[in-house]
């Protein structure tokens, strides 16, 4: 298979040699860099000091840094933000809020060049505090998240229906306690009458000055319509998750392209997110809406257990779906960087500005045959797919597929000495609970 960028080409250059000290602790030269927020897309070298970007320019003298990576024939791209993903892992079955259907983030973000994940709902206010301590704080991603407006959080049966844990108040303290990590309410799977859940999401969204995410359930039920949702309930800059789902009055059913809500969403600022998921996207429904020009404003996953094994694999999959659908790489990359970025109020994220954290994706495309499913197991082929090359989380790579960033073996190097490198944690006195690290 031959591939757009040659692997060979990447090998990190080392370490400076100037007698001064170097100006950048990291170069990453002559890659293509796309950075939605400038509408940059051009060769440049991007230079990393400490945990922040240093500069940007079409040519920066290797011996500035004392390390070069050779990033050509690589895009380089800020770190990708996956605004629907759960993470809330836990002991718990069958749940989502401290369960198994939800993920550990480092094993799904970092390799895909995701450095920013934002759980979409899996814990509430009663439950935010226990997921903060037991995966926020312990991740080297960074997570953020939207509160569920249940108070549990997306619990199984009808912990999630509970109309009476549905607490606005409650909910936006903890979203004001928080505002550095919670960026959103959500609501999602209801399936009751009325519209209980919507009201008091959007109730504690206006207290918290944050957006709201809806998931409007499998399907539209007792009467509710997503224009309804849009024109009566959501503010401009709401977040309608699952846009391609195609069971929830997402499409026209004469044209096959956007519906009357969909055409009136788009004109009222309402923010349409992929969310994949297992079960919410459908190539009958993706196609015909892209065709007719209703793009995405944001790619993202509904990661968890259930759809990391399915049609959905990883945030790098559903971007190069949209590649196979025609957008251009630079279409598709501002809706996984900068745009998630804005629509969660984050604009520190998304770009590498001078001065703005050191969060970078370097990406392959590879060219070959490649095909591309979805819930119903519909394939859909491609010819160019995404890949991870290096992932910087504030300047330091956490995630290097081909060493491109490390120093070349020395056959010749001293043998070190018995023991060294190896660290492990001292035991804890019996019945007293182990030291958990510092928090990020």
């Amino acid at each position: 298979m031959r591939r757009v960028a040659v692997c060979l080409l990447g090998l990190a250059l080392g370490p400076a040699t100037s007698a001064q000290q170097p100006a950048y602790d990291l170069l990453l030269k002559g890659g293509h860099v796309v950075d939605g927020r400038s509408s940059l897309s051009a060769i440049r070298d991007v230079a990393i000091k400490g945990r922040t970007i240093a500069a940007i320019a079409e040519n920066i003298p290797a011996a500035r840094a004392a390390r070069t990576v050779d990033a050509r024939g690589l895009y380089v791209a800020p770190g990708l933000i996956d605004i629907h993903v759960h993470v809330f892992t836990g002991e718990k079955t069958a749940t989502y809020a401290g369960g198994d259907l939800s993920v550990w983030p480092d094993n799904y973000g970092l390799r895909t060049c995701t450095t920013t994940m934002v759980d979409a709902g899996s814990s509430g206010w009663r439950s935010f505090e226990d997921f903060k301590r037991r995966v926020i704080d312990r991740s080297k991603t960074r997570v953020l998240a939207f509160l569920n407006i249940v108070g549990v959080g997306m619990r199984e049966g009808q912990l999630e229906q509970n109309v009476e844990d549905m607490d606005a108040q409650a909910t936006a303290d903890m979203a004001q306690k928080y505002k550095d990590l919670v960026v959103g309410i959500k609501s999602a799977h209801y399936n009751g009458p009325g519209w209980t859940p919507y009201e008091r999401a959007e109730a504690a969204g206006r207290m918290a000055n944050v957006p709201v995410m809806v998931d409007f359930g499998g399907n539209v039920r007792n009467g509710r319509s997503i224009m309804e949702l849009f024109t009566k309930y959501f503010r401009p800059g709401d977040i309608y998750t699952h846009m391609y789902g195609g069971v929830r009055g997402e499409q026209d059913a004469a044209t096959r392209g956007p519906s009357a809500a969909f055409i009136e969403g788009r004109k009222r600022g309402i923010v349409l997110d992929v969310g994949h998921g297992g079960g919410s996207f459908r190539w009958s429904a993706a196609v015909p809406m892209v065709e007719a020009g209703l793009l995405p404003d944001s790619i993202s996953t509904d990661l968890h257990t259930s759809s990391s094994q399915s049609g959905m694999k990883d945030l790098l999959d559903v971007m190069s779906k949209f590649l196979a659908l025609g957008l251009s790489v630079e279409d598709v990359l501002v809706r996984a960087t900068w745009n998630p970025a804005r629509e969660i109020k984050r604009d520190t994220l998304g770009h590498l500005s001078v001065g703005a954290p050191a969060d970078v994706a370097v990406l392959r495309v590879e060219d070959g045959q490649f095909g591309f499913y979805d819930q119903v197991n519909a394939r859909v082929a491609g010819t160019r797919r995404f890949a991870c090359e290096i992932t910087l989380r504030d300047g330091t790579a956490v995630w290097d597929a081909n060493a491109r960033a490390k120093d070349a073996f020395d056959p010749q190097a001293p043998l070190p000495a018995p023991g060294a490198g190896l660290s492990f944690p001292a035991a804890s006195p019996a019945g007293s609970p182990a030291t958990p690290p510092p928090a990020r």
